[in-house]
């Protein structure tokens, strides 16, 4: 049954990316998709304001459609909506399409909560997030699950690509080190791979209270398996964002 509803999620994003090609190439419509970074699910209702070029909603199925004239651009894109924490991130036009255009949001947190959120493409199919705290828990699909203490967990786990893969601590330890990373177990075999660094993977970092503190997008043409994000040092963000062969 689990091979099923995996088999049949595949199939749906697979089936949305094979729509949206087709909006860009026959009808000039660039679209983006936004879903919920617990759930997977699409977010409807959702206010999209593209910077210069106009306000949208977002339909039952999490999208926006519009028009812009620039080949190449940079578009500044502001997320919001009432359960979920303002996201405010860059979209980037390459040759009239998107380079990427599917972006998970978080729900609104309690207050001292910290969540990492990764999205990526459709390859590598299975990318996985890690949260380790020093000399306390690690949080991955491949080992806690749920911290001793229950205040870290894995929320969502994605093996067909895409994502959303989430996890959240709700008590950032102020006296602790974290190290936040993505591997790639698609290509564990192969060390020297650039599969991960042609994923265009981001992780967003929320935190404080209910803000997006940063977005992490994957160093292209590097070599690794390990995609070390950032550090969390006395409660502050430390970024790296390097891949390499070794979460060290």
């Amino acid at each position: 049954m689990l091979f099923a509803v995996s088999s049949f999620a595949q199939e749906t994003k697979d089936r949305q990316k094979i729509s949206d090609t087709f909006d860009e190439l026959d009808n000039g419509k660039l679209v983006i998709r936004f879903f919920d970074a617990l759930t997977g699910k699409p977010i409807q209702s959702g206010t999209v304001s593209i910077e210069s070029i106009g306000e949208y909603e977002t339909d039952f199925e999490g999208r926006i459609y519009f028009e812009s004239a620039e080949e190449n651009a940079v578009l500044k894109v502001k997320f919001t909506h009432s359960k979920y924490i303002t996201s405010q991130f860059d979209v980037e036009i390459m040759a009239g399409t998107l380079f990427f255009n599917r972006f998970s949001i978080s729900p609104k947190m309690p207050l001292g909560s910290l969540r990492a959120v990764l999205d990526w493409s459709d390859s590598p199919r299975d990318l996985d997030l890690h949260l380790v705290k020093k000399n306390s828990y690690h949080i991955s699909y491949r080992n806690l699950r749920v911290a001793a203490d229950g205040t870290a967990k894995l929320d969502r786990d994605d093996t067909d690509g895409f994502g959303p893969e989430t996890i959240t601590t709700t008590n950032v330890d102020n006296n602790a080190e974290y190290l936040v990373f993505v591997y790639d177990f698609t290509n564990r075999n192969s060390a020297s791979s650039t599969s991960l660094s042609k994923s265009k993977g981001s992780v967003k970092i929320y935190g404080r209270d209910n803000e997006l503190i940063d977005v992490f997008k994957v160093p292209e043409d590097e070599s690794g398996t390990y995609w070390l994000i950032c550090k969390i040092v006395e409660g502050r963000i430390v970024p790296l964002n390097k891949v390499s062969s070794s979460e060290n």
